[in-house]
């Protein structure tokens, strides 16, 4: 699954969610602001960005959940600037023309389906960006438990 695909889930999630402010978005709309906000400039989700944060914010134990299978635990839509910076969450209002609130909504509710589907499963996008790594996905599972 390519990383547009992965948008693609979260942005209708987003456009779906019971915040009416983001209930009848562009579909394409969504995925141009996660885009902006979740890649590097390489195209590929910013996980160093991610896990830097992670590491300050204690949101291990959250985010680790989302790696590979099993289930995917809540992330209280206050914590998600702590995840991604409050720049990111401002930006994706903005883009979508949205309240921060509602921006902070939507990302809870589509970013762990998005991560979790995009490191679950052989080929999947970490592994890719890990080069192969030996099972990446245990590695990273043990670093957030």
């Amino acid at each position: 699954m390519d990383l547009n695909e992965l948008f693609k889930i979260g942005a209708t999630l987003i456009e779906g969610n019971s915040d009416e402010a983001t209930t009848g978005l562009d579909i394409d709309k969504i995925v141009a602001a996660m885009q902006k906000i979740l890649t590097n400039q390489d195209g590929n989700i910013d996980l160093a960005s991610i896990l830097t944060r992670l590491s300050s914010n204690g949101l291990g134990e959250i985010v680790g959940s989302w790696l590979g299978n099993g289930e995917n635990k809540v992330i209280d839509p206050e914590r998600v600037a702590d995840l991604l910076g409050e720049e990111k969450v401002q930006a994706f209002a903005q883009e979508l023309g949205v309240s921060e609130e509602s921006a902070r909504l939507a990302l809870a509710d589509a970013l762990p389906p998005v991560v979790d589907r995009a490191t679950s499963g052989e080929s999947s996008i970490l592994d890719e960006m890990m080069g192969g790594a030996d099972n990446p996905m245990e590695m990273l599972g043990k670093m957030f438990r």
